[in-house]
Order: C-alpha cells, then sequence, then structure tokens
C-alpha cells in the first residue's frame, strides 16, 4: 500500500512490523528439500483447500505467460482498476497436523518392531511409510514455503502481461497492498510485490521491500480476517461444539468407516489405533510431500481415488458448514470486506468521470482460504440445492461446492473495471468482469461474463447498504432476568 495520504484509515500496525514477519522466511525455505519439479498424483484433484494452484485451476501454472481467457473484454473497453483478493501460496503444514502426522508415525514404527518383519504386501507399504522420514517439524508452523513464493511470482507476471497498462512501470508506486498478519500472507505480498517489482526494473538490482515505492503490505485483519473480529461468527460457529455436527457424523458414518478399515488392513495396525483424524492427516501428507517437495510418497499409496472422494467431501463439509452456506454469518460477516472492494470502485469511477487519473489502480489483498470462501458464498456463488450433509455423500458427488477447485493454494479473485469510451449511454461507460483463478466467473445472478457497473451494484444493493458487519455479528442479548428474591 502507498505510505502517505493514501494509506488505509484505521490500521495498526506498522509495514515494519509486516516485514519482520516476514523476515521468518530467511529460515524457513532453507533446512527442508523443496521440491525441484512437478509430481503428480491421481489423487492430485481431492485434496481440497490443501489443493496446489496447477492441478486445480491452471494448469499451465509453471509458465509465466497467462492463458488468456476469451471472455475478458476487448479494446473497445480500457481496464482502469483491478482489486485483487489473493490465498497465500504453498505452506508447509501447521504445527497441529505434524503432530498427528508424527502420531501416525509412532505407531506404524511400534507395529513394525511387534511384527519383527512380518511380510505381505501391506507389511511392505507399512514398512516403507515407518521408514519414510518426516520432513516437517513443529516450527515451520503453516509457513510459506518456495514454491509458494514461486506461486505468487508467476501469478504477479500473468497478471500484469493480463493487464499490462495497469502494472506498468510508471503505476509501480502507486500499488496498494494489504494483508492478513499471518506470516505466509504478508510473504506472499512480498513475493509478488518482487516480482512486479524486476519486471518493471529489469536492469537493477532488486531493493528491499521496505525501499520500495509503494512500501511492504500493511496488516489489516478486520479486513483480511475479520471472522476474528466476529462475536456472532466466534461464538455460534468457531467454538460451539455442535456447529460441525456433519462433519463428525460423516467421520463415523459407512464411507468414511471402510476407508478406516482398509488402512488398517494396509498398514496392519489394529483398526482400534486409527481414527478419522488421523487418516486425514496421512492423506493430507501425500499432498504436501506432492506440493512442497514434488515427491510421489508412499502416504498417496495407502489411498485410491474412491478413497479421495470421500475424504474431498469430509474436507468439504467442514469448508461449508464453518465458511460457506452452512450458517448465515458465515459469509454475512465478510460484508465488510465486500464493501470495500466496493468503495475501491466507486473511487475509481469518480475519478474517471472527473477526467482525473485513477489514484490506486491496482489493489492488492492478501488472505486466506477462510477469506474467499465466505465471501463468494455472500454473492452467492458455488451454492448447490441441497446442503452438503454426512448423509447424501452420494448425491453430491457431482456438486458445485468444492473447495479444491474453488480455493487452492494461491487462488484468486478478481474485481476488474473497465471504462469504455464509445458507450452509447453513461450507464454503459464503466464495466467489471470478475475472474477466479485468472478465468472469467459468469456473474451468479444473470451467468453473463460481464456486467454494467450500476448493475452489478444494484444486484448487491442489499449486501453494499444494509449489511453491517458491527450488526451482523453483534451477539444477541441473552435475558438475565432472575426470578430469585
Amino acid at each position: 500500500m502507498l505510505r502517505g495520504p493514501g494509506s488505509l484509515v484505521g490500521v495498526s500496525v506498522a509495514p515494519a512490523a509486516a516485514l519482520a514477519v516476514a523476515l521468518l522466511s530467511s529460515v524457513s525455505h532453507c533446512s527442508l528439500p523443496e521440491q525441484k519439479g512437478r509430481e503428480v498424483s491421481p489423487l492430485s484433484s481431492y485434496f481440497g483447500t490443501k489443493t496446489r494452484y496447477e492441478d486445480a485451476a491452471y494448469k499451465e501454472s509453471s509458465s509465466e505467460e497467462p492463458r488468456r481467457d476469451r471472455s475478458l473484454l476487448a479494446e473497445a473497453c480500457t481496464p482502469v482498476q483491478l482489486v485483487a483478493l489473493i490465498r497465500h501460496g504453498t505452506r508447509y503444514p501447521t504445527a497441529k497436523q505434524i503432530r498427528k502426522l508424527r502420531q501416525l508415525h509412532d505407531l506404524l514404527q511400534a507395529g513394525r518392531a511387534g511384527q519383527h518383519g512380518a511380510g505381505g504386501g501391506g507389511g511392505d507399504l507399512g514398512a516403507a511409510l515407518a521408514d519414510w522420514p518426516l520432513w516437517y517439524e513443529d516450527w515451520v508452523d503453516g509457513q510459506l514455503v518456495e514454491k509458494g513464493r514461486q506461486d505468487m511470482r508467476q501469478l504477479a507476471l500473468r497478471l500484469a502481461s493480463l493487464f499490462p497498462t495497469l502494472f506498468s512501470r510508471e503505476n509501480y508506486g502507486r500499488l496498494q497492498l494489504v494483508s492478513s498478519s499471518k506470516h505466509r500472507c504478508v510473504e506472499s505480498g512480498v513475493a509478488f510485490l518482487n516480482a512486479l517489482w524486476q519486471r518493471c526494473h529489469p536492469e537493477l538490482p532488486l531493493p528491499d521491500v521496505t525501499e520500495m515505492e509503494c512500501g511492504p503490505p500493511r496488516i489489516n485483519d478486520k479486513l483480511m480476517r475479520f471472522f476474528d473480529h466476529c462475536e456472532k461468527f466466534s461464538s455460534e460457529v468457531e467454538n460451539n461444539d455442535t456447529a460441525l455436527y456433519h462433519v463428525e457424523a460423516f467421520k463415523t458414518g459407512p464411507e468414511m468407516q471402510n476407508i478406516l478399515k482398509k488402512v488398517a488392513a494396509t498398514l496392519q495396525v489394529p483398526v482400534n489405533s486409527l481414527n478419522a483424524d488421523l487418516i486425514q492427516v496421512a492423506f493430507f501428507t501425500c499432498s504436501f510431500d506432492l506440493a512442497i517437495k514434488g515427491v510421489k510418497s508412499p502416504w498417496c499409496d495407502v489411498f485410491d481415488t474412491d478413497d479421495g472422494k470421500v475424504l474431498e467431501y469430509l474436507n468439504d463439509l467442514k469448508q461449508y458448514w464453518k465458511r460457506g452456506y452452512g450458517y448465515a454469518i458465515n459469509s454475512r460477516s465478510s460484508c465488510g470486506l465486500f464493501q470495500d472492494i466496493f468503495q475501491h470502485l466507486d473511487k475509481a469511477v469518480e475519478q474517471k468521470k472527473r477526467s482525473q487519473p485513477v489514484s490506486s489502480p491496482v489493489i492488492l489483498q492478501f488472505g486466506h482460504a477462510e477469506t474467499l470462501l465466505p465471501l463468494l458464498s455472500l454473492m452467492g456463488y458455488f451454492k448447490d440445492k441441497e446442503p452438503l450433509t454426512a448423509y447424501n455423500y452420494k448425491e453430491q458427488i457431482n456438486r458445485k461446492f468444492r473447495s479444491g477447485l474453488i480455493v487452492p493454494y494461491a487462488s484468486n479473485l478478481v474485481f476488474v473495471l473497465y471504462h469504455c469510451k464509445n458507450a452509447r449511454t453513461p450507464k454503459e461507460e464503466f464495466q467489471v468482469q470478475i475472474l477466479l483463478n485468472e478465468k472469467v466467473l459468469p456473474l451468479a445472478h444473470s451467468q453473463e461474463t460481464v456486467s454494467l457497473y450500476e448493475d452489478l451494484k444494484n444486484h448487491y444493493k442489499d449486501i453494499l447498504q444494509s449489511c453491517h458487519t458491527s450488526q451482523e455479528c453483534k451477539l444477541p442479548k441473552v435475558n438475565n432476568t432472575s426470578d430469585e428474591l
């Protein structure tokens, strides 16, 4: 974000604090081997929010050249502003996931010692997993990996190639960057910024981010982690033991229990020593090894694609009930972020109407899957006719709500505002397209690929005018009247 008058109001953390967090990268990417090339697995499409960007959204993401969507507006209209909400790049597992993996690894090693080398194909796989190194230590806890920086660099260059007038050298100093306080988001913003700087100044050495014209990403958790600041969400969903009923019910349902028995037999461990959480972390370990190191580990051999579909559904159930359509507060808590996006667009429209230069041609906001999913739900995207439940897995096999296709690592939701000089009416002068993961996203209400700006605002009038975060997130008053004398 710009320093000085252009800065966001209400941001309490200084840019230096954001940069200090980013310095964690100096240790986080020098100790573990990371990927050399792209390995593939039949399971790659089923990792939910742990899915690689290239497996879900952009098959040519190793390239810095964009695959231009044919639905993008052509030369008749000029892009004047881009507002992008970007999920951080590929990251390490969290400390909680690593502890569960260690628990499973210890179980396999104990079983191997008890069997004294007992044979069989399952025993061979169990032995391979017992010998497979545990790459991850608790201290890496969700940090961005080098592949995640690469995700951001390549995304930056592709967006800059798609919209060269917005990402011009002259506009570099007017970039606005906002980030969640989590180090993986701050580091993603820095990697994105570095790629743009090198594109604009190929002849110069890369400076420290604090010395760049636009400055480092600014922290704004009320915007990018709105869910942490919503009392109603915290009370009714985050800290409510019954809110994820369908997730827990599916864990003990027939689909997951079949996988549990199969994995126990494959690894030759007692079935009562396993649970759905351990099965899920084993599945995700396949995804982490693929994404971080480009290695197809033995963990991938534990599961087949039918297992993958069931485990994907388990992850989608959690996202649906905690971040999506499961409860209204999940999406309504994001209305402040939605309004912030339109405030940027409104300002750009007003400046163009006055024949003034747009003060912020590019706004980049770095957050989480938990930032994007509620916003997309608020906008009406990926809503199935029936809710996802613990009991309709087969009926939902072709569901719209597949988190891995919507919010993989480095997923991005982009609003592009166009000015059309040859418009027949003033209303047609400003138009908008929305891109999800670099593809034009048909509008939820019309399925058109472009909207007049005023029409889009009118469609979302309730959210823009009547959704007030302070009211949405306020807990209902409890009647404390006592019958005691």
